[in-house]
């Protein structure tokens, strides 16, 4: 079992406290190009505070056509000392100027295969999760292409496949087909956003599973995230599944960056939730959720 980083494979006890879900490279037809993250000089700084708050490792969930910046990635690795891992995988159609998807889409398994096995674009930088995206509510004709051409290249690969919700919803759609259908092992699974869509139950039902529950976003204003994340998470404590939870920033504009001051960024995290989730869950729960769950989510046997 390997943990596929931007400069190497690490054994999963490697990988150390962990952002699960978060950027350093974004940029979206859907955002406005001011809040692009575009900017190396930037991410470095943001990744140095996120080391200074004592984190190791950074999941970038950024995907194909996104401006990943792959060949960026290692030396900020190197510089800052934190690991990388980065992304294969295709957002939602909106998020790309008119035309790109229908370019790509009947390739989108070879694509994520090669990225995640010889290299991103034209460098040697290999993904190490698959990100794709549900529908909202449901998965409506681009979400299904996408998901079964993730489930292609996982069963070429044994890569994990991350998934965005939107407004964290659908993910039981989502384990419909990728689990039941298309037979990919729920463990292989994680489930973003569920932060978004705050029902207990739900997320129950889905730790039920056996997917990982990422729950990401404080960088985000007016969602559901930090107001009801606590009991979210005592839930799902309660009811057995600390072992199932992550924890990520999702940063996703410079405006949001902690080394521009103008945000929380990614050492919130560190900063403010790892000593909250210490006080209310214990230091056990606290450090499965920032270092041994990711080991585990983003850890697998590479086929390649």
């Amino acid at each position: 079992m390997r943990i596929r980083t931007v400069l190497n494979d690490l054994v999963p006890g490697a990988l150390g406290v962990t952002d699960s879900h978060d950027h350093l490279f974004f940029r979206s037809a859907a955002l406005p190009a001011d809040q692009a993250l575009d900017d190396e000089a930037a991410a470095v700084a943001e990744v140095r505070t996120f080391a200074d708050a004592g984190g190791q490792a950074i999941v970038q969930w950024t995907p194909y056509g996104l401006n990943r910046r792959a060949g960026l990635l290692p030396g900020i690795s190197t510089r800052t000392g934190v690991s990388i891992v980065a992304a294969t995988g295709l957002h939602r159609r909106e998020h790309y100027p008119e035309g790109f998807v229908d370019k790509v889409q009947d390739q989108l398994a070879e694509i994520f295969v090669r990225e995640l096995t010889a290299g991103i674009g034209d460098t040697q930088v290999r993904a190490g999760i698959i990100k794709v995206a549900s529908g909202f509510h449901l998965l409506d004709a681009h979400a299904e292409l996408v998901l079964r051409a993730a489930a292609e290249a996982h069963h070429a690969t044994n890569a994990p496949i991350a998934i965005h919700h939107e407004l964290g919803s659908a993910a039981d759609a989502v384990l419909d087909l990728l689990v039941d259908e298309l037979d990919v092992h729920p463990a292989a699974v994680i489930l973003g956003h569920l932060n978004r869509f705050p029902d207990h139950r739900v997320h129950l039902e889905l730790a039920q599973r056996g997917a990982w529950l990422a729950f990401d976003g404080p960088s985000r204003a007016n969602n559901a995230t930090d107001p009801r994340l606590t009991d979210c998470l005592a839930a799902l404590i309660d009811g057995g599944y600390g072992d199932r939870l992550l924890l990520g920033g999702d940063t996703t504009s410079a405006r949001a960056r902690a080394s521009t001051g103008e945000g929380p960024g990614m050492p919130y995290l560190l900063t403010h939730l790892l000593p909250r989730i210490t006080r209310y869950f214990g230091a056990d729960v606290a450090d499965a959720v920032f270092r041994l769950n990711p080991a585990r989510a983003f850890a697998t046997d590479w086929r390649s």
